[in-house]
């Protein structure tokens, strides 16, 4: 059995069986994870509620530290392993048994962690386990945003000084192209424009100048036509050691008036559009937007707001900039704007979400689908990446490009 008597509360040799009738099931457990991170996500057919909590090690009788979830109203499915094999630096593996009658516990067994954060995500309805071990990072200290004194400090002054004094370099990129597979993205204004296609073929185009211009080594979430989940792209890019990650998506709105280029960081809405565009990606509601932005705050301890910051600036500034250059007319720049977007949750490096023009405006939708228009919005990406990057670490890209770029 997945779970002992003292985990699952049932008598020994005792399975608990569900009662008849209609419950939610618990579909699978998925994870990712390197020697200082592992993301679990337990998936489930429809909305419930849980509990966790965490039991100390007990060497009576030989049980490792645990972290375990209570599904409420929950039975597995059938067929679904009850034990899945991690065996990284921080689980030995995840258990998931009936605990009662109408509940099921999923417990991950510790090795060594230094932090956890449970949170759900819906549409589908999912549990996520973040659990960390040491940090091979320094992260300069956030100013809080109850700092009286914080409206005195220049953020970009005050993390750039931090980090040239931690020799924070950016070595590794994760670009993510946005949607894919099944998940086709919002619709183009013109017909067979899909936002998947589009931001797959600016995200190649994004990796190679990377590349080529800075040195450094970049991988995409996704190089191909493939559907992944917005949690799974996070946990890509945090088991990849990645310092910097960047999600390319396309804006969209009913109004077909609407454009412009705008970039994003994970925080609480800055505005209704804001509110509205996170509830697009993250494919919910806006009323699930409201509800997230209560537990965010739980989950702002490592998200670089700072930096992500300073990093969505200088890439919107830069983006706009090469266009004007470049003879674009009626390019607007929306600005640096915040929202909790799921695919930037739980990241550990600097995080932004571009949106790079709207596919549902007839004359951005045929710019988006324009080679060149591509190449010179790139253009305008890859300059701010480097002010990020030479401001941060003024010898960094030296260093880089006499170890050139890697493929990934």
């Amino acid at each position: 059995e997945a779970l002992s008597t003292e985990d699952s509360g049932a008598e020994a040799g005792e399975a608990a069986r569900p009662p008849l009738g209609k419950m939610l099931t618990v579909t699978g457990m998925r994870f990712w994870s390197n020697p200082n991170y592992t993301r679990l996500v337990i998936d489930l057919n429809g909305e419930t509620q849980f509990a966790f909590n965490e039991l100390k090690r007990d060497p009576s009788n030989q049980k490792p530290r645990r972290l375990y979830v209570d599904v409420d109203n929950a039975r597995l499915e059938e067929g679904l392993p009850r034990i899945i094999p991690i065996d990284d630096d921080l689980l030995l593996h995840a258990r998931a048994g009936q605990y009662t009658p109408t509940s099921v516990r999923i417990v991950a067994d510790m090795k060594s962690i230094q932090s956890y954060k449970v949170f759900s995500l819906r549409d589908p309805f999912r549990i996520v386990l973040d659990i960390r071990g040491g940090d091979t990072k320094e992260s300069p200290p956030q100013i809080a945003r109850t700092d009286p004194k914080a409206d005195k400090i220049d953020p970009r002054k005050s993390v750039q000084d931090l980090a040239r004094q931690l020799s924070l370099g950016v070595r590794r990129i994760v670009v993510d192209p946005g949607h894919g597979g099944k998940d086709y993205g919002a619709p183009g204004y013109l017909k067979g424009v899909h936002e998947k296609t589009v931001v797959l073929q600016i995200g190649r185009k994004l990796a190679a100048k990377l590349r080529k211009e800075l040195g450094v080594e970049v991988i995409l979430t996704r190089n191909g036509d493939r559907f992944l989940t917005l949690e799974e792209r996070t946990a890509f890019a945090n088991t990849k050691n990645a310092d910097l990650f960047i999600s390319i998506h396309t804006n969209a709105n009913k109004d077909p008036r609407a454009y412009g280029i705008s970039t994003y960081i994970l925080n609480l809405a800055s505005d209704d559009e804001a509110r509205m565009v996170a509830a697009m990606e993250n494919k919910t509601s806006t009323n699930n937007i409201s509800d997230l932005e209560t537990i965010l705050f739980s989950l702002m301890h490592n998200a670089k707001i700072h930096e992500s910051t300073r990093l969505a600036a200088y890439v919107q500034e830069a983006a706009i900039v090469r266009l004007k250059q470049r003879g674009y007319s009626r390019i607007k720049g929306k600005g640096v704007k915040q929202a909790p977007f799921y695919v930037l949750l739980g990241a550990q490096m600097p995080s932004i979400l571009i949106e790079t023009s709207f596919i549902s405006n007839p004359r951005e939708c045929r710019r988006l689908i324009n080679p060149t228009y591509q190449d010179r919005l790139v253009e305008g990406i890859v300059r701010g990446v480097r002010k990020y990057i030479q401001e941060t670490s003024p010898t960094a890209l030296q260093e880089m490009r006499s170890r050139g770029g890697k493929q990934g």
